[in-house]
């Protein structure tokens, strides 16, 4: 057996940004030729790995993703301990998974650029998914907070949909003794700050999936430290978050329409840019119900202690964006989570650290549902 816990401190202390990956893409495949799978994809989308047991393409596949990113601050988000668990699930694969008597296909994505949200459409984009019969595709991420091992599921959505929102407003600069012969953005800024703050609904009701919003001021850039001339430019950035796609689709469209109507009665142009756009993780609830039977199953074989695992249902998506979503939108398929300590730091935090306990389980929760679709 590899020693996953050299190969998780490994990746912990060669951290490299979306579009940075080479490292972890390196390490990956040098651990996949010790391995004997049937089809290895290198470079895709980037620094990204596909892995594939099983010969017939046209099969029902089973996926898994992991990502290989890290912040500019680290590896503090888990995705180090992530990379390890599915070289560990790659190793009970070929341990375990019969390829010649095989009716099915196993597939595992190392994913980079999560961070960024570029990455899985890095990957859709290089057409390689495409060449399989995709039924099922999985994704997990550690969640500090819960008891270690605890999975946690979301029967609709697992985290949110997202984007930052640049609006530039352009009016006229003039001198600033006599203000009224221009056209300074600053009253209508104030005024958008304002309307945004009412976009937020956080009620924590059962219907609140669908109501959910939130606006987040970001950053308003307004003139110049000129004392001389009045503002004629700004910028006013936010941050929009809903729990569906559809919400956040009407949230934009009214984020939208209000910034128009307040620049177009200021007197000022505007121009708009997304910036990170997320879809929401919309779950397929199917596949969440595989996650909770393979929980529940008894495995005598797995001879670890996890023989099964403790799960709980959440009743609150994540408000923080995953760019699985967008194989979701293609796929069917799920995310959850698995806890990483009740008293671990939260995730981004510069003392965050991926506890190494969780890689067995997570990688043996994986391969019962790999191994489930027979």
């Amino acid at each position: 057996m590899i020693d996953y816990k050299e190969i998780r401190h490994q990746l912990h202390d060669h951290p490299q940004t979306a579009g940075c990956e080479q490292f972890a893409h390196d390490t990956i495949v040098r651990h996949l030729q010790t391995l004997h799978p049937s089809k290895v994809y290198t470079n895709v989308g980037g620094y990204g790995v596909i892995a594939v047991w099983g010969t017939d393409p046209q099969a029902p596949t089973i996926a898994f993703r992991a990502d290989t990113d890290a912040l500019p601050i680290g590896h503090r988000c888990g995705h180090d301990g992530h990379t390890t668990i599915l070289l560990r699930l790659a190793e009970l694969i070929d341990e375990e998974f019969n390829i010649p008597h095989s009716s099915f296909n196993i597939l595992l994505l190392w994913q980079p650029a999560e961070e960024t949200g570029t990455g899985s459409m890095a990957i859709i984009e290089s057409g390689i998914l495409q060449q399989f019969n995709i039924v099922q595709f999985y994704g997990l991420h550690n969640l500090p907070g819960y008891p270690l091992g605890t999975v946690v599921l979301c029967p609709h959505t697992f985290a949110a949909a997202s984007t930052g929102v640049v609006y530039r407003l352009d009016g006229r600069e003039t001198h600033a003794s006599t203000p009224e012969l221009g056209v300074n953005p600053g009253l209508a800024v104030a005024e958008i700050i304002n309307r945004f703050s009412g976009f937020n609904e956080h009620s924590l009701n059962q219907s609140s999936i669908q109501t959910f919003k939130q606006s987040t001021l970001i950053c308003v850039r307004l003139g110049q430290p000129a004392f001389g001339t009045s503002a004629g430019h700004a910028e006013v950035m936010f941050t929009l978050r809903a729990f569906t796609n559809d919400a956040m689709e009407q949230l934009l469209a009214d984020a939208n329409a209000a910034v128009d109507e307040i620049a177009a009665r200021h007197g000022l142009k505007v121009s708009r840019m997304l910036q990170e756009p997320f879809h929401a993780t919309e779950n397929d609830p199917d596949c969440v119900e595989e996650i909770r039977k393979a929980c529940e199953a008894q495995a005598p074989q797995d001879n670890f202690q996890f023989s099964t695992f403790n799960f709980q249902f959440k009743d609150q998506p994540n408000r923080w964006s995953e760019d699985f979503a967008e194989y979701l939108l293609r796929y069917k398929g799920a995310m959850f989570g698995i806890g990483s300590g009740e008293h671990q730091p939260e995730l981004h935090h510069p003392d965050y650290d991926f506890p190494d306990a969780l890689v067995e389980p997570a990688a043996r929760l994986f391969f019962r549902l790999a191994t489930g679709i027979q």
